[in-house]
């Protein structure tokens, strides 16, 4: 039997997939606890019974978002370590910046999201699990740190959360961050980007003596 996730994803258009992408976006801005169903229903333009029909209670909507999260973010490391196998140390990380920065960028809920889970106590949501350390690992796979996803180094590890925590703080603060460097958002990102790059490629090259391999 499918799931309401899963119709949701099959047809894009639906009532299902209407209330999914406003739960994310609502979830994403005020947290789990700050957003209701009556916010959710009023922002897609039904009525709380509509709402609960098609999904049920809230937590059982927040664990869709949340599960829709997972599987596009696994998506997208798939693609990264499929785009950088082979490549120099340099080239992955640079391969990793631009997908996840693009990525996080037109998706911004997404780093909210994440970071909610970071920064607030997690018992009203304990079925719901955005998976970090399965991303870690990828992550350390993709950008050569590892062999594989068996065999990763808590100094791995450590390193591919200074790449993310680092890309979370500039997508997530962008408003606080931007008026600073006196930007509009195009040029930002790919300040963002740059000093990314500047920041992290010489010091994971480093790590490698240098070789860049």
């Amino acid at each position: 039997m499918r799931s309401p996730l899963d119709k949701a994803r099959q047809d894009p258009g639906s009532m299902k997939a209407r209330i999914l992408a406003i739960a994310r976006r609502l979830f994403g801005t005020y947290g789990y606890t700050s957003t209701t169903t009556r916010m959710i229903a009023k922002e897609v333009g039904i009525d709380i019974s509509t709402l609960y029909y098609h999904w049920g209670e809230k937590n059982d909507l927040y664990e869709a978002v949340i599960t829709d999260l997972n599987d596009e973010i696994q998506n997208q490391l798939l693609g990264i370590e499929k785009l950088a196998r082979g490549k120099s140390m340099k080239e992955r990380l640079e391969i990793a910046i631009d997908h996840v920065c693009d990525y996080l960028f037109s998706h911004p809920e997404a780093s909210n999201l994440i970071l909610y889970r970071y920064f607030t106590n997690k018992n009203h949501e304990q079925n719901a699990d955005i998976r970090i350390p399965e991303y870690i690992n990828n992550i350390a796979v993709a950008m050569g740190l590892a062999l594989d996803r068996d065999h990763i180094s808590p100094q791995a590890k450590a390193r591919v959360l200074a790449v993310w925590n680092s890309g979370f703080n500039f997508i997530s603060g962008e408003s606080f961050f931007r008026p600073m460097l006196d930007v509009d958002h195009e040029e930002y990102i790919s300040v963002v980007k740059d000093t990314l790059k500047f920041v992290l490629v010489p010091a994971f090259e480093s790590l490698n003596g240098g070789s860049g391999t």
